[in-house]
């Protein structure tokens, strides 16, 4: 819709306020004839609806952030002349008599965001109801970040864009909309952030700065203006309330962490062995193994071709001993058949979805002529995750929710008056598309981990609304093996971190077109430092195994999949915090520098964890790239060269390496590399140090990787702090849990000490110290994993 604000001369505004009253923590403003309802959620948080017509619809949201309260530590409200005025202990809320507008500004008096329009409406000549809109002043100098995968550059500005999942088969720089709904967004400017996140399902709208470069504005095609304001002021602060707000994830079985191999298809049995033995005998490691459609008997959903897997039980449980853990594709479309038990039990239940005058929805995908489950009705999904049953106990351990948009062939999606149930408040397609994704995610993931026997869940899906994380993983859908698309994807996934979605990656190789050997490399590298770490690939452009490139290409795969199974300790630590507290796991450099205004515009650049800073070579043919470090202190992770903070370095980066860089003071924990995680029991586990002279601390969490003991405390959380003194180095470790790990110690590597170390005490105990390089003070021991404190002297 390119709706012209600046034209519309049947838009309606809200009216002079008449009067008002406060209900415990919510102030309703009341005109003519329109409603501004006004609840203070916490200190930073406010939530604000319109009603057009004076009245407000059932208060429900798939996001459920309609639940989340906290505590509130202040709370005022003033009338003056011409304003109402909210405080809070962290800001100011002022309501203009007039229209109604809006304002909110911090404790010193900074205007952070001001309605200019503020709300108004038109009628939906076509549907009936309202087009809502909300605009709002721009702010100098004024970024803006998130909304999910968009294909855009990482600061949003002066965008566009368009909230309406869709199958986009090999998208572009720019194509929009996508397959996700995260109607979140975030606000930067004088070095303070916020967040809004508009929570309506119907067709939404962004313009930051687009149309006109002083005005942003947020509108949907029906529902209702309901939007909540996040105050930062840091950008993390921003990120981790919404994700609390719409839901954190549960962590994952630490597997699903590991390296998956997938392809559009892996099939008959023999090839899937064969695939799955290579990887053991080349001693390339992976932990998931993923079966695309032609798995099912004529693609239709919770069947077993009879040819191609005439066992798959057994299959299956012989691919378990090795180390691989199966992953199902599960799409919606029930093929429309009279002997296939699925069909014959959604329609004699009547879980189909039905078009307005009321035959059942209707469209071909892979199995030809579909009916679709109304995953919008709590039934139906609990139908759905019963399905799960037989495919769980042939030993399946995670599912893969494609087409979900939902999308059909020929006609893209529904219909727009295909009827919803929407948990009782029943609505036409409109409404109910952009959260159809998620609602399927939820009825899978309530199905796996219902017959899963007591382990975590693992879910994949293409598409999703806010709050997806809660049930799912994800990835960034149909891309194209090309250098564009390894830069989109390095955004895309920033992006959805900051959206709330950290369990995200991309189909390393890109999956429609071959990549060279050389991008391979190059996206693999990017890969393993994604939540969610898989190739995939459409098979009738050529295989996309580490060894079908050839040799060099096959061992520097196996090289950087190596990597990322030592780093799983620090991988499931920065998982953890992201599940405790909401933190994105990776985090764009202006997240984590919010001070330097030189980081605001960075595209390729993110922080993974608390720790790590990495730069992935986005063009072919370079052997090195210029490389933006926040401040502090930095060491060059494959040379342990030391780099100031504050400025552009340059990292050698061959086809061997990608830039990555160490916060000085760190410590890293790593693993032994295994071929699959439960391989075996390590002896140690390692942690490099990097030395740093100011104080730091860094964190290890530790469980058994799968289960729930850790709910009922089989946990650790190690504390690390590194300080340094003129001739001494001191490491203390602080535990707090009960889980004790199987390996016995610690293998210690200390990079970069200021001095010549001359000793080294564990609790005390003087123990041998090896000098690994004099040149850089690099030095190794070994202390128990119980350590409290270590004192390197020189």
């Amino acid at each position: 819709m390119n709706i012209n604000h600046d034209k519309q001369v049947s838009q309606q505004h809200a009216g002079v306020v008449e009067r008002w009253e406060k209900i415990d923590n919510r102030f309703y403003f009341y005109g003519p004839q329109t409603v501004l309802e006004v609840k203070v959620v916490s200190d930073t948080v406010l939530r604000f609806r319109f009603s057009a017509l004076g009245n407000f619809s059932r208060d429900f949201s798939y996001s459920h952030a309609h639940t989340y309260q906290e505590s509130i530590e202040k709370l005022e409200i003033s009338e003056e002349e011409e304003y109402f005025s909210i405080k809070t202990a962290k800001i100011d809320c002022e309501i203009q008599k007039e229209r109604m507008l809006i304002k909110i500004l911090d404790k010193k008096g900074l205007v952070i965001s001001e309605d200019e329009k503020g709300f108004h409406w038109e009628e939906h000549k076509k549907y009936g109801g309202e087009i809502v809109f909300n605009t709002r002043k721009g702010q100098a100098s004024e970024h803006f970040y998130g909304l999910g995968d968009k294909s855009a550059d990482n600061d949003i500005r002066e965008k566009r864009f368009e909230n309406w999942g869709k199958d986009t088969y090999a998208y572009g720089k720019d194509t929009d909309p996508l397959y996700k709904n995260i109607p979140f967004f975030i606000g930067l400017h004088h070095k303070v952030a916020y967040g809004i996140f508009f929570d309506n399902t119907f067709r939404t709208y962004f313009d930051f700065g687009f149309e006109r470069k002083n005005a942003t504005s947020f509108w949907a095609d029906g529902g209702e203006m309901n939007y909540y304001f996040i105050y930062g002021p840091e950008l993390l602060n921003v990120v981790e309330t919404y994700t609390n707000m719409t839901g954190k994830p549960e962590l994952p079985p630490l597997w699903a962490l590991g390296f998956h191999q997938c392809k559009w298809s892996y099939y008959p049995e023999k090839q899937v062995r064969e695939i799955t033995s290579e990887f053991r005998t080349r001693r390339i490691p992976c932990d998931a193994f993923y079966l695309d459609i032609d798995y099912m008997d004529g693609f239709r959903c919770f069947t077993w071709h009879p040819e191609h897997f005439s066992n798959p039980k057994g299959m299956i449980s012989d691919l378990e001993k090795q180390g691989f853990k199966t992953v199902v594709i599960i799409d919606p479309g029930i093929k429309i058949d009279p002997n296939y038990r699925i069909y014959k039990e959604g329609l004699e239940k009547g879980y189909f979805c039905k078009r307005m005058d009321g035959p059942l929805m209707k469209g071909a995908v892979w199995p030809g002529e579909c009916n679709f489950p109304d995953f919008t009705r709590a039934e139906v999904r609990e139908w759905w995750a019963g399905l799960f049953d037989e495919l769980m106990d042939t030993g399946v351990r995670g599912v893969w929710n494609d087409m979900n948009e939902p999308a059909v062939f020929e006609i893209e999606t529904f219909p727009d008056d295909v009827r919803h149930d929407y948990d009782g408040d029943p609505c036409s397609h409109r409404k109910a598309h952009n959260v159809y994704g998620m609602q399927m995610a939820r009825a899978t993931y309530e199905g796996v981990k219902k017959f899963g026997h007591n382990r975590r869940p693992f879910v994949i899906t293409r598409s999703g609304y806010s709050g997806l994380q809660k049930y799912s993983s994800a990835w960034t859908g149909d891309n194209v093996a090309s250098w564009e698309h390894l830069s989109i994807a390095n955004s895309q996934c920033q992006r959805l971190n900051v959206s709330g979605v950290s369990y995200c990656g991309s189909d390393i190789g890109g999956f429609i077109g071959s990549p060279s050997g050389e991008l391979f490399v190059r996206w693999i590298q990017l890969g393993i430092f994604h939540m969610f770490c898989r190739v995939h690939s459409s098979g009738d452009h050529g295989d996309q195994e580490p060894w079908s490139f050839g040799l060099e290409v096959e061992l520097l795969t196996k090289k950087f999949i190596e990597l990322r199974y030592q780093l799983l300790p620090y991988i499931y630590t920065t998982f953890y915090q992201h599940v405790k507290t909401g933190v994105p796991t990776l985090r764009p450099l202006p997240f984590v520098a919010q001070e330097d205004s030189e980081t605001y515009n960075r595209q390729d650049e993110f922080c993974m964890g608390d720790n790590l800073l990495v730069c992935p070579i986005l063009a072919e043919k370079v052997d090195g790239r210029w490389v933006y470090l926040p401040e502090g202190k930095w060491y060059y992770y494959w040379d342990d060269k030391v780099h100031e903070g504050n400025q552009e370095v340059w990292a050698e980066a061959a086809l061997d390496r990608i830039p990555l860089f160490v916060k000085a003071g760190a410590v890293i924990p790593m693993a032994p590399i295994m071929q699959y995680v439960g391989e075996f029991d390590p002896e140690q586990l390692f942690l490099h140090v990097y030395a740093s002279a100011e104080e730091h601390t860094s964190y290890l969490y530790e469980d058994k990787g799968d289960g729930y003991e850790y709910t009922q405390g089989e946990s650790s959380y190690k504390t690390f702090v590194t300080a340094s003194e003129k001739k001494s180095y001191t490491i203390t470790q602080r535990i707090d849990g009960t889980y004790d790990p199987v390996y016995k110690s610690y293998e210690i590597m200390v990079h970069g000490l200021s001095f010549t170390p001359k000793s080294c005490e564990v609790d005390g105990e003087k123990v041998h110290m090896d000098v690994i390089n004099p040149d850089k003070n690099l030095i190794r021991f070994d202390a128990g994993k119980a350590f409290a404190k270590i004192v390197i002297k020189g």
